[in-house]
């Protein structure tokens, strides 16, 4: 007997109580002048009460009447298209189906209407915030129905990608929006991508914009700043002056899914977090099949990431996070790495590319060659050949020459190329000897670092003070070549390292752009940096090295104790155990488990 009270509560009205006239016979007298009826319509449409009945059964109406329905009718149509048709029964979620169908079909004047209504759903409404367990159990349903609308409006009418990427850059969330906010909506713009595949690059642009404009907010100092004090603070007092605060949704528990430990306090940090989590899931489902690698597909997703990385990540300046989605992408198969260091040389090697990009592509070899875990020492090598003969034949054409002389404006790749080979050979000189120390030496001889060092151009004295001196102890120990003369020197010419290279007396100061040239310092984000401490190289002192970089505290347990040199931390080892690529469950959920889409980004086709 409960369970026929429970159906009975729980099943809609068989017959409806309905005011005025038909569809059609509104229309017709509305074409008379009588807006009685069409206004009733409105009225009754627009009842935050309605059942699932009434809206089939003005949704059946409205599909005979549809050629009808032009642009006179459009104040009507928007009333349609605002029905609450996501969350209820099948049979209302088909008839809004069949009815969007048949009006893009009949009416493309409304294809942007009806997009932007399905757009606008790919972000949880404030009512799935307001309960848990509507959130958890009606979301992912929600959004399956939204991409089965997109998917058969995108086939009634072919010509929707051109409509459609303004609409998903337009109503993507503030940045201020909450975490969850945000990852559902880029979950989303992926999985489009995977079923209208010709917007695949844009969108990757577009989440990508999106992901720097908060990444270049969050400096990496701020970031240690905020997480180790937090552990001091347990209300988080730090966040009170951020200017990126989350909006209204933050306080909801539904943020706090992910377990004790990976939840970042610093909230922009833990919405770039969420957001690299869900790209690097992206990446990982669409280049694998059945756990394989599939190399087409990887191919073709590459020439993508490279090319937004050429577009928007390389020209911006203090990125710290974004730039990893390459680093990922890279450990899946040698041949990328190669093909990515390839690109950059080709970006650094080219004279007609702006000297801020060339200097950015050095940053990015250097980075990537030391940082790296997964490139062979071959590899290095390889890169290594191609960065040191151009630095000699650069020499060659400067020794001779009134310019050859210190000056980071003139120079300023050849300095971001000597910084790239030097910081490669801290990291992987050890690899580079081990095995066979005599050919190895030989190898190192054979770069004629000496004649780099001392050369008039004076790289030593534009990079890095901690780059120079681990540099010169490295070098110092295996004879290679001896920096402290010329260090010396430079210590006691306090002279600025940039002069006015307009003309004229006047000596003038810049900010030395080798300051920023790491783009792979070590990741700071918790649930998306499973992924990548595994594949990433950290910094090892060398115990036998004696090296004059002052020494920090590092408190245990700190993010901080897997610093470099850099920042003069000293690193307790690669101990930390993350999940490999290939563990990562992204095809059973996405990346978050409670209440996400349970949904691979390789959707079955509709």
């Amino acid at each position: 007997c409960m369970q026929e009270d429970c159906n009975f509560l729980n099943t809609p009205p068989k017959k409806t109580v309905r005011f005025g006239g038909t569809v059609a016979n509104t229309l017709a007298k509305l074409q008379k002048g009588d807006t009685s009826d069409y206004e009733l319509i409105k009225h009754q449409l627009s009842d935050p009460d309605i059942k699932d009945a009434q809206i089939i059964s003005w949704l059946q109406e409205f599909r005979t009447c549809v050629t009808q329905l032009g642009r006179d009718h459009e104040q009507l149509i928007y009333v349609v298209l605002k029905l609450p048709w996501l969350g209820r029964s099948q049979a209302v979620v088909e008839e809004y189906l069949a009815f969007l169908s048949n009006l893009v079909s009949a009416q493309t004047v409304y294809l942007r209407a009806c997009l932007r209504m399905v757009i606008t759903n790919f972000a949880p409404s404030k009512i799935y915030y307001d309960n848990a367990s509507l959130h958890s159990h009606y979301l992912p349903r929600t959004f399956d129905h939204c991409h089965q609308a997109l998917q058969l409006i995108t086939r009634y009418v072919p010509s929707t990608s051109r409509f459609l990427m303004p609409i998903l850059s337009d109503k993507f969330p503030f940045v201020q929006k909450s975490s969850r906010t945000l990852e559902c909506y880029v979950h989303n713009l992926l999985r489009v991508s995977v079923y209208i595949p010709d917007l695949r690059r844009d969108i990757i642009e577009l989440i990508i914009s999106k992901m720097l404009t908060l990444d270049v907010s969050a400096p990496r100092s701020e970031i240690e700043e905020v997480e180790s004090g937090a552990q001091q603070d347990a209300n988080g007092a730090s966040q009170d002056d951020c200017l990126f605060d989350m909006d209204e949704e933050e306080d909801s528990p539904l943020d706090s899914s992910r377990p004790d430990g990976a939840v970042m306090v610093h909230p922009v940090a833990e919405r770039l977090d969420t957001m690299m989590t869900v790209l690097l899931a992206y990446i990982k489902d669409i280049c694998h099949v059945n756990g394989s690698l599939d190399i087409e597909k990887t191919k073709a997703l590459y020439k993508d990431l490279v090319s937004v990385f050429d577009k928007v990540v390389l020209p911006t300046h203090a990125s710290c996070h974004v730039q990893y989605y390459m680093f990922y992408l890279c450990s899946f198969r040698l041949g990328l790495a190669e093909a990515f260091l390839d690109h950059l040389w080709k970006m650094f090697h080219a004279p007609n590319q702006p000297p801020v990009l060339r200097q950015a592509a050095a940053g990015y070899m250097g980075s990537f060659m030391a940082r790296a875990k997964f490139l062979p020492v071959s590899t290095v090598k390889a890169c290594l050949d191609l960065l040191v003969p151009w630095l000699h034949l650069y020499i060659n054409s400067q020794d001779s020459g009134s310019k050859a002389f210190c000056d980071v404006n003139l120079h300023g790749s050849f300095y971001t190329a000597c910084q790239a080979v030097f910081y490669t050979l801290i990291f992987r000189h050890n690899a580079i000897l081990e095995g066979n120390m005599k050919k190895g030496l030989a190898y190192l001889q054979g770069l004629n670092l000496e004649r780099i060092v001392m050369c008039q151009l004076n790289p030593l004295r534009v990079c890095l003070p901690a780059v120079t001196n681990m540099f010169a102890a490295i070098t110092r120990k295996y004879q290679l070549v001896f920096c402290y003369t010329i260090i010396e020197r430079n210590n006691r010419n306090l002279l600025p390292v940039v002069s006015n290279s307009t003309g004229g007396n006047s000596v003038s100061t810049n900010t030395n752009p080798l300051d920023t040239f790491f783009p792979f310092d070590p990741y700071l984000l918790k649930s998306s940096g499973k992924l990548i401490e595994p594949i990433y190289q950290v910094w090892e002192e060398p115990s036998d090295c004696m090296i004059d970089v002052p020494k920090k505290k590092v408190r245990k347990g700190s993010m901080e104790e897997e610093d470099d040199f850099l920042h003069g931390g000293t690193p307790h080892g690669d101990s930390g155990v993350g999940m490999t690529p290939g563990s990562y469950d992204s095809h059973l959920h996405s990346p978050r488990s409670v209440g996400s889409p349970p949904v691979s980004f390789l959707q079955r086709p509709f």
